[in-house]
């Protein structure tokens, strides 16, 4: 009987290793909206780094800015195998027929960094009101008065609302007392610099170029807008916020005619993201996941199980900080900055 029990001890060990074994065999599927953008290469190269730690496969699709291409993107993705997928959607509402065949065939999803509002995705971001109350403050804290242009991020993004609510909680009250008046208020269609530079452009002849501070939702944005302001000889004395931490941005927030960026490292974002998908699709539920938070503050109010990761606001003052962490180099950083002017430059 001894010798029994032994037997199946070893074989219940050797079905646990061989268990393990094939979860280290995942595929992680990732769908990028735009992969054009500077900071999904970033993103990319940590979710790559994540699953090659843990011994799982990455596959990709790039949508090209197109909700329709996306959709056969995340099918194709399913077709190639793969166990859990992650999405940065064009789209948050074309997407939904994309989550829900997922779902019906048992792959996990992870909503990345944009809203899916479909309780059967994961969604880990950063936060992104945080990110808008950071960006107000620090143009505020520059420009406590004046004609304010407010430069949105992509009408079918939910994070352009949630950025935009932040900023107003922070500048509602000078609003409403008359200090900060609100002169030019757009979308940017597929958060495109061309389309906020021409947004920007419009704003600023509406304006007779009377335009005192620029909150604008990331760095892409800031940049359409900075060239708008350059051409009118006006860049550098306008403060202009951004957001991601754009090696661009970074040196123009060193050279002045950026004010803030506020810094999400997408390092992080992308090994959390790779590391959630790997864990549903090891058949970790969603409310277990480390440091799972439920958020129902999406248009609809459906509870999503979340992950949110902390912003941090870089000026010319805190510079230092992406280039000790190594996201940024110094002279990529301070080209062309006077030298002096900038601690970190120094």
């Amino acid at each position: 009987m001894k010798s029994v029990l032994k037997l199946m001890a070893c074989a219940a060990v050797i079905t646990s290793l061989h268990t393990v074994a094939n979860a280290k065999d995942l595929v992680v599927g990732v769908s990028w909206s735009n992969f054009q953008e500077e900071r999904w290469k970033t993103d990319e190269g940590a979710i790559k780094a994540a699953l090659e730690a843990s011994g799982d496969k990455y596959i990709s699709a790039d949508a090209q800015s197109s909700a329709a291409k996306q959709l056969t993107d995340v099918e194709s993705l399913i077709a190639q195998g793969a166990n859990a997928i992650i999405v940065l959607a064009q789209d948050s509402e074309a997407i939904g027929p994309a989550i829900e065949k997922a779902a019906a065939e048992g792959i996990p999803v992870v909503g990345y960094d944009r809203l899916i509002e479909n309780p059967a995705a994961f969604y880990i971001t950063f936060d992104n009101k945080e990110v808008g109350r950071m960006q107000a403050r620090e143009v505020f804290k520059a420009k406590p008065e004046g004609n304010y242009v407010f430069i949105k991020g992509s009408s079918s993004d939910p994070n352009a609302d949630f950025l935009f609510a932040g900023q107003m909680e922070v500048l509602k009250e000078a609003v409403d007392a008359g200090k900060i008046k609100n002169v030019g208020e757009a979308y940017t269609d597929g958060w495109k610099p061309e389309n906020a530079q021409k947004n920007m452009e419009q704003f600023l002849t509406a304006n007779d170029n009377k335009v005192d501070a620029v909150v604008a939702s990331n760095d892409g944005t800031a940049g359409g807008v900075v060239a708008a302001l350059s051409a009118q000889g006006l860049a550098g004395s306008v403060p202009v916020s951004g957001q991601d931490a754009d090696f661009a941005a970074l040196n123009r927030v060193a050279l002045g005619t950026q004010t803030v960026s506020v810094w999400k490292d997408s390092r992080e974002l992308g090994k959390r993201a790779a590391e959630i998908a790997v864990e549903l699709a090891g058949g970790k539920k969603l409310n277990e996941i480390e440091g799972v938070t439920a958020f129902s503050g999406g248009p609809k109010g459906v509870e999503m199980q979340s992950v949110f990761l902390a912003p941090l606001p870089i000026t010319k003052d805190n510079l230092n900080v992406v280039i000790d962490a190594g996201w940024i180099t110094k002279e990529a950083a301070c080209q062309g900055v006077t030298a002096g002017s900038v601690a970190a430059c120094n």
